[in-house]
């Protein structure tokens, strides 16, 4: 896929998308032109029928992402209006981690900071190494921290862990990060991209239209839906007038593998 920056890289596999945080000389510190590039690969996932689920990583093996790229902040994010330019353009990006329907996956290795682990917060489930490292640094840094990541943070692993982790900005490693449900799934690092990418063909091979009505009820249930109880209903209903729901009961009735087309 070309995208505007080298910076996010992305691509396409057996209905799987990659898209990697290509930044490694900077730990993969997420730049004002990664954000734009996250955004544009994630529409086009989006739009593409023949994606099934999307894999975030990070280049290499040191980090995830190690967080804003603070390189930037004297010229992009100095002061108030220059916070509001640079949330604008972040903004497009959030969105799409926020509003995309398909499931979305984030293989993480290294560091995993900052604006980095707000990223991974989107991902609907998170493996990790136990070499991992997990921070939200910003009280070290005198930066606010805004409401939709805090509440993300505090939905996931419950407000007492969130306001230690902005709190003391300290690092936690995987074990306590896995404990508290930061991370679903521990794996041995030469382990890790075959077990997500195995993970991954089996999201991909079952009923998009089901997965797309789960992920819109469980985020309803979260308070963080771009979908109303009756849309999520409307979705559930789609999959019994689909032809893979037809297709899924002929599978069953044959004992084979049933073949899902997403209609």
């Amino acid at each position: 896929m070309q995208l505007s920056t080298t910076k996010i890289i992305a691509a396409a596999d057996a209905g799987i998308g990659w898209i990697t945080l290509n930044n490694p000389e900077r730990h993969n510190a997420i730049s004002l032109e990664m954000w734009q590039g996250l955004g544009d690969a994630l529409e086009a996932f989006q739009q593409d029928a023949g994606i099934r689920v999307v894999v975030l990583k990070g280049a290499g093996e040191r980090a995830f992402a190690s967080g804003a790229d603070i390189s930037e902040f004297d010229a992009q994010r100095a002061n108030a209006a220059q916070r509001q330019r640079y949330g604008e353009i972040a903004a497009r990006g959030n969105r799409w981690l926020a509003q995309f329907d398909k499931p979305l996956l984030a293989m993480i290795r290294g560091y995993c900071l900052g604006g980095g682990l707000a990223v991974a917060l989107h991902a609907d489930v998170r493996f990790a190494t136990p070499q991992s490292r997990f921070a939200i640094p910003a009280a070290r840094l005198g930066l606010g921290y805004e409401y939709p990541g805090v509440a993300t943070l505090a939905r996931l692993v419950g407000p007492s862990h969130a306001r230690d982790i902005l709190f003391s900005a300290r690092q936690l490693e995987a074990a306590e990060a896995l404990r508290i449900g930061l991370v679903n799934c521990l794996v041995e690092d030469a382990l890790l991209e075959g077990h997500v990418t195995d993970y991954a063909r089996n999201i991909a091979a079952n009923a998009p239209l089901t997965i797309r009505a789960a992920k819109a009820a469980v985020n309803l249930f979260e308070g963080d839906s771009n979908c109303t109880a009756s849309e999520v209903a409307a979705l559930v209903d789609a999959c019994f007038d689909s032809e893979d729901y037809k297709e899924g009961r002929r599978a069953f009735a044959a004992k084979r593998k049933p073949r899902f087309e997403g209609r």
